[in-house]
């Protein structure tokens, strides 16, 4: 092969009850990322449909920086030339740097015939993150490579659970007019939690967990709520409450900021809502 082409969908992390270790995978939209030999190193060669926001140079990009993980880690002396088209829109709490990292590293691992390892891929992938969201979480990167719902035990190196979907969840998201940076809405978290919204958490982590495995959905619904993050960030996105509030009277099992926001998901039975 000549060039490879890899898709890699929105993802919605923390779901809620589980920040920074629970995520799962949309059908659509995603990234896609093009990736031919060079020869040697990672080139950018062309970015479309971010407006020229982003960064040309690899070692800037977050896409460029996975891939060239990926080549280090498998000591691969050939180079790799990227295209990469944005399907997401910037800085929407939909995981858009993850996919682009997660895109480039499939991409050239198809390229090289590498069969490298998911924890591989997810690793090098996490590189990419790093530079993108300023810190390694995998809630975004391990169900956009592995899809479908995921829990991050640990996230480098990767311990990745793979959990089911109960049959007949879907998945309604809501993108507002706004932008809301990664890093800049992690500082509003701080660094310590009070012990109750702590215990909370817990309980409705291990519940959601359970959920999915029976396919209890009043369970799932009861807990999906977030003590941790969405109450220090529910004011970079206006009318938080009253959207959650319209879900709720449409038939949503629940919802909440999909990653930092400023998008919104809703899980539903079905399309009822």
């Amino acid at each position: 092969m000549t060039s490879v082409t890899a898709f890699a969908p929105a993802t919605v992390s923390n779901v809620a009850c589980g920040f920074d270790v629970l995520g799962f995978a949309l059908d659509e939209p995603g990234d896609e990322v093009t990736a031919e030999f060079a020869p040697a190193g990672v080139q950018i060669a062309a970015i479309e449909g971010d407006g020229g926001r982003l960064p040309r140079e690899a070692a800037r990009n977050t896409a460029g920086v996975a891939a060239l993980a990926l080549l280090t880690k498998l000591g691969e002396p050939r180079g790799v030339r990227l295209t990469i088209r944005k399907g997401l829109p910037l800085s929407s709490g939909l995981g858009g740097s993850a996919a682009s990292a997660a895109a480039a590293v499939v991409a050239v691992n198809a390229l090289l015939g590498a069969n490298a390892s998911r924890e591989t891929l997810v690793q090098s992938a996490l590189e990419g993150e790093r530079l993108g969201a300023g810190s390694s979480h995998a809630d975004n990167i391990a169900p956009c490579i592995c899809g479908g719902f995921v829990l991050v035990r640990r996230a480098n190196p990767p311990d990745i659970v793979t959990l089911p979907v109960p049959s007949g969840l879907t998945a309604v998201v809501i993108h507002p007019d706004l932008e809301i940076e990664t890093a800049k809405a992690r500082a509003l978290l701080g660094d310590s939690v009070p012990l109750g919204d702590a215990v909370k958490q817990w309980a409705n982590l291990g519940a959601f967990v359970h959920a999915v495995h029976t396919g209890d959905f009043e369970l799932l619904s009861r807990s999906l709520e977030d003590t941790i993050a969405e109450p220090r960030r529910a004011p970079l996105v206006p009318g938080l409450a009253l959207i959650k509030r319209a879900a709720a009277d449409a038939g949503a099992l629940g919802s909440s900021l999909s990653g930092s926001g400023p998008s919104l998901f809703a899980l539903c039975r079905g399309d009822q809502i």
